[in-house]
């Protein structure tokens, strides 16, 4: 068995690149912050520069052989996508020696709470891409700072954002349940009348906690 790598992990989940296509092509994000990316190299298809945080041995290994990143982007990648492809290996809950308000995209997919202890590197007007596997788009749909400008779905392999009517979205099977404390306590997000993939949101001027 060779050793794991992007290739290895889009076998078993699939490939997000035209995720970060659509996402490219509605927002134009030039900068990327992925907490928990794993293996996940799909945000540097569309986006310029991508820095990827985790605590995964085989993903510090993987992301240490820059020839095969390159090579594994190779072909994949749209123009001026991947000029800058950076690796952390640290863990996100802790303070990251970055910029505050630097990048304009956080992605948090099946990562845990991504936006509440790395919200801080987010520029004003930056997007949060979340998913509700951890509970992270629950919390970000209860914060004030974030407003809902889309919605994502994956069908047959491809990805697309649902931008009208978002009204739809988001709306809690049992009201009960959208309660920031108790989503942190069960780690999971909740149940919606309409559900996606994932939710992008669109940040405020201020982070304040």
């Amino acid at each position: 068995m060779g050793a794991a790598s992007w290739a290895s992990y889009r076998a078993s989940i699939g490939d997000r690149s035209s995720l970060f296509g659509a996402v490219r092509d509605a927002w134009h994000p030039t900068s990327a912050l992925y907490p928990g990316s794993y293996l996940d190299l799909s945000p540097s298809t569309a986006i310029p520069a991508v820095t990827y945080v985790d605590t995964d041995r085989r993903a510090a290994r993987y992301f240490a052989d820059t020839a095969l990143v390159e090579a594994e982007l190779r072909g994949r990648g749209d123009a001026g996508a991947a000029a800058e492809v950076v690796f952390l290996a640290l863990d996100y809950t802790a303070p990251l020696p970055l910029a505050e308000a630097h990048f304009d995209m956080l992605v948090s997919l099946y990562a845990g709470p991504v936006w509440e202890h790395c919200r801080q590197y987010l520029a004003p007007g930056g997007r949060l891409l979340a998913n509700a596997s951890h509970g992270d788009a629950s919390l970000a749909a209860l914060d004030p700072s974030l407003r809902l400008v889309a919605a994502v779905h994956h069908r047959d392999g491809r990805y697309h954002l649902d931008t009208a009517d978002l009204d739809r979205y988001l709306v809690p099977k049992k009201r009960a349940d959208a309660v920031a404390e108790r989503i942190r306590r069960a780690g999971r997000g909740i149940a919606y009348t309409k559900s996606a993939f994932a939710y992008v949101f669109e940040a405020s001027g201020s982070h304040a906690t």
